[in-house]
């Protein structure tokens, strides 16, 4: 399934931001930084990355929602995709 390029642009800008979260965390890690900085930096960039995985699978049912001809065998697909996320 061809997924939504309009939404896998904001999915990709997420993921860029992450991806700057995570740089920093490893760079705090390296410098010594206080473990609770690091954890809840750790925490902001599981979220970021979550939010990412979601709004890849929203857009995957709603595409398929939408398409008539919609394949059951997809729905399923996304839900397994979406449960591995919860």
């Amino acid at each position: 399934m061809e997924l939504d390029p309009d939404e896998m642009k904001k999915v990709s800008n997420r993921l860029k931001r992450a991806q700057g979260q995570l740089a920093a965390v490893v760079r705090m890690v390296d410098e010594g930084a206080d473990c609770t900085d690091v954890v809840t930096q750790l925490s902001a960039v599981s979220k970021a990355l979550d939010r990412a995985g979601f709004a890849v699978i929203a857009t995957g049912l709603k595409q398929c929602l939408a398409d008539e001809d919609g394949d059951g065998a997809e729905v399923e697909k996304l839900e397994k995709l979406f449960l591995s996320f919860a």
